[in-house]
Formats: structure tokens, sequence, C-alpha cells
């Protein structure tokens, strides 16, 4: 449990509260940065009023689908992004390091403790109160930032319809299962990273050829939960569920999330046709989730095909495979890099609402929006950071007027602005990685928007919490 020295939060103001609707990873950032300011908010969160499809808990930032928050190391983009969201007094980054668990290369947490952690710094912070109710529509008056994450109510949903006068684009999202350590057959798996990297902290459960196609056959004969009539179906090529990766081709999870590249199996020195790999899912290491395994297989195929896989013969589901709509809007035609709406610039939108894909990038847009929020409410100018930042050159993406087929988006370097040099590979990534943090060390200086980490978190020097 953070205590009131780790996350100290200045006096507050007089100002009347800046609205924040929806309480995820992207809300929860945006009313702490807020906070941190000096802002006080109201967070509405509709949980447990109103469930949803994908949820379990009335927690703040609850994990849904992986505990990941994918690559540690600035040799990826996302995690430059990381260290961006750290060097500003990131909630989310400080819990997620809190609270992390074994995962190789990357970063992953208990999300039971991550949502805990994250949901008891909230609920101690005296500028937020959080109120436990559903908005269908944004306040008529007053700073709003809506961070309803891809899970917006219906009711809410056809209220931003209407107020943007566009119409919302969907995909659907999945996720993967989770398995009891103990129903593991041991003798059947092995640990290992891929090439070595981050030691042995995923378990990996060895295919032949015989038996990869016996699954893939498996899988593409399976029951499948239907859509909806009134729905088409839109997959983000990030969160793919694997029966449309092997619709597409019978050797298509084979070069995908079960590709056994940079694998060996140590009881026969080789390398296997395919794997399957399971990532630690809890701090005491009693769960497992099946990495990249997303699905809409009904819950009787589930248990019936995932327990061909050596080593899950018996396995336990904690959790199954499900499937739900995911709602964003089309950014480049509504939304300013500052994300506030062009046609209201008092109403600001966060999280993956706005197109951006995945854990990190939405709590990095809740992060900009509270900032952003809190200096209109200080009477300053919205600011954007640097193209060059990786933060910046996702929102360039995702709000780029002259897009015309937008589809949600990961931070990746291919979205960078390119070097002036001609440099390659990892040296390339090394080079963007280090000018995305000079950039922004100096935009950070500019706007005196100054490192607040530890008014945040006690980890770094003097702090300017000033706007």
């Amino acid at each position: 449990m953070p205590s009131d020295e780790q996350f100290h939060i200045p006096h507050s103001t007089l100002r009347a509260p800046v609205v924040v609707i929806g309480g995820g990873l992207a809300g929860a950032e945006a009313a702490w940065q807020l906070a941190l300011r000096g802002v006080r908010v109201r967070l509405f969160e509709m949980r447990p009023q109103r469930a949803t499809e994908a949820h379990h808990s009335d927690r703040l930032g609850e994990l849904v689908c992986s505990n990941s928050f994918r690559s540690a190391s600035l040799d990826s983009g996302v995690g430059v992004l990381k260290e961006e969201m750290r060097r500003l007094g990131s909630l989310v980054m400080r819990v997620a390091d809190r609270t992390r668990l074994p995962a190789g290369a990357a970063l992953a947490v208990d999300r039971e403790q991550f949502a805990a952690q994250l949901t008891a710094a909230i609920l101690a912070t005296p500028q937020i109160e959080v109120v436990r109710e559903e908005l269908t529509a944004i306040p008529d008056e007053g700073l709003v930032i809506v961070a309803t994450g891809p899970l917006t109510s219906p009711a809410l949903s056809v209220h931003l319809q209407e107020r943007l006068g566009e119409r919302q684009l969907y995909f659907y999202d999945a996720i993967a299962p989770i398995v009891t350590t103990e129903s593991i057959d041991r003798a059947q798996v092995f640990s290992a990273s891929r090439y070595g990297k981050g030691g042995d902290d995923y378990l990996n459960c060895p295919l032949s050829r015989e038996q990869y196609y016996a699954f893939v056959r498996a899988v593409l004969d399976a029951e499948k939960v239907p859509t909806k009539d009134f729905e088409r179906c839109v997959y983000f090529e990030g969160c793919m569920p694997i029966e449309e990766m092997a619709r597409r081709g019978p050797d298509t999870l084979a070069f995908g999330p079960m590709r056994p590249v940079g694998l060996i199996d140590p009881r026969t020195g080789r390398r296997p046709f395919a794997v399957v790999q399971l990532r630690q899912d809890d701090r005491e290491a009693r769960l497992y989730n099946l990495v990249g395994f997303q699905t809409k297989m009904t819950y009787p195929a589930q248990r019936r095909v995932f327990r061909m896989i050596p080593g899950l013969e018996h396995a336990e589901f904690v959790r199954l495979g499900s499937l739900h709509r995911n709602t964003f809007i089309n950014s480049p035609s509504v939304l300013n890099p500052t994300l506030q709406l062009r046609r209201c610039e008092r109403v600001f939108l966060a999280g993956q609402l706005i197109g951006v894909e995945g854990y990190v990038e939405s709590a990095a847009a809740g992060l900009l929006a509270g900032v952003n929020c809190a200096r209109i409410a200080a009477g300053a100018l919205p600011i954007v950071p640097p193209a060059t930042t990786a933060l910046g050159s996702l929102l360039a993406y995702v709000t780029d007027r002259t897009r015309q087929d937008f589809q949600p988006m990961n931070t990746n370097y291919g979205v960078f602005p390119p070097l002036p040099n001609a440099a390659r590979g990892r040296d390339k990534r090394a080079q963007l990685a280090e000018r995305a943090l000079r950039d922004q060390a100096h935009w950070i200086a500019e706007h005196g928007v100054a490192e607040i980490c530890d008014v945040a978190t006690g980890d770094r020097g003097a702090a300017n919490v000033g706007g």
C-alpha cells in the first residue's frame, strides 16, 4: 500500500473541479496529473453500478487483457514511452514498477496488486473525489476529460457520436486465457526466454510438426462465439484472435505467437517446430497466461483445444478467452494534438478511445490530457511533446488530418521521424531513443513542466509542479 509520504500531493486550490470520466489507466493518470498541479478532480467511474463485458472488479485501472506493459528496453518505442512517463511523474508507471513480475525483457505486473495500489493512491488523494456513477453525456460546462476507454457505455457512445458528428469506428479486442501453475505438466515444458534475453522467465510448451498442424485444425474447426448481426468484425492487428490468424493460412501461427525462433529445448538440444509461451501473471507465480492466445472460441471449445497443447493436458483455467467490442473515435478528423476536441476545446479525450492501442499508450494519453487540462485551468496554453519523442510521435500519428483510413496504433519506432543519418538496426534504435529523451528534457525545461517525480514518488530531485 503506498504511504502518504511516497504519494505526496500539494494542497488543493479553490478552482472548480475538473470532471474526468472513466477510471481506467488513462482516467486515473489524468486525475493524478491534475491533482499534482493542485487542481481538484471529480473522477466518475460507472463500475460497479454498471458492469462491462470484460471487467471483473470495481477497482480503478483493472487490467483486462494481458498483464504485460510490453518491452522494458529502450530498444523499443514503448520502452522509451515508459521512460518518458516516469520523467513526468506517472502514477501508472510508479505502480507498475512496484508490482513488477519476472518477464524477461518485458514489464509485466501482478494485475491484482497493480489495480489495488493504483486505486489506493487515487482514493488517498484529497484533491480527487471518486464518484461511482455512470455519466451518459459530457457535462455542459467546465473542463472535462473523457477517458472511458474501449468499453465506453452504449449511452455515452451514442452521445459522443451525436456530439462529434462522426460515425464511430470500432474493432474487436480479444482476451487470452490464464491457467494455474500447478496444473501445468512441468515434465513437458521448459523454461527460457527467446535468445536468452531476461533469463528463464517464460514456460514454453513445445509442439512437433504433427502436434502443431493438429492444433491448427482443431482451432479452425472449433465453435466460435458468433458476432452480433448488426456489428461488423474489424480486428486490430496487434491483438488478433488465434483463429483469425489460423484462417489466414496453416503456417501463420508458427510465424506469429507460436514462433519457435530463439528457443532451444534443453532436453533435445533442438528448436521445436512450434511453441506456446506461458508468462507469469501474478507475484506468487500461481498463474500463467498464454502469450498471444487471444480467442473468440466458446468456453467448451477452448478447454478442449488448449488442452491439446503439450503440458496443458490437465490445465485448470481460471480465466478463459473472450471477445468484446472496443470503441474508438476517428481522431484525425476531430481531435487536436493537445487532446482537445476541435469543436469544443474545454473537452479533452484520452486513452484507447482516441485510437492509441495498449496500456502504456492509453495511460500516456491520460497523462498529457491531465497536464494540458491543468494548464488551461491555470490560464496557460496547452502543449504538445515534440514529434521526436515517443508520445509526440504517437499523437502526431493519431491526429494527422491527412489520414483517411484510421486504425489504432501502438507506440513503435516506425512512427518516429527519421534520423538525418543512415543508421540501421540497433544503432538506429539507440539514436532514436537518445534523441527522444534529449528532446523531451528540452521540452520539459522550455514549458516549465519540469519533472515532478519527487512529488509523485519521492524518487527524483527538485520538482516544479506549477504550470
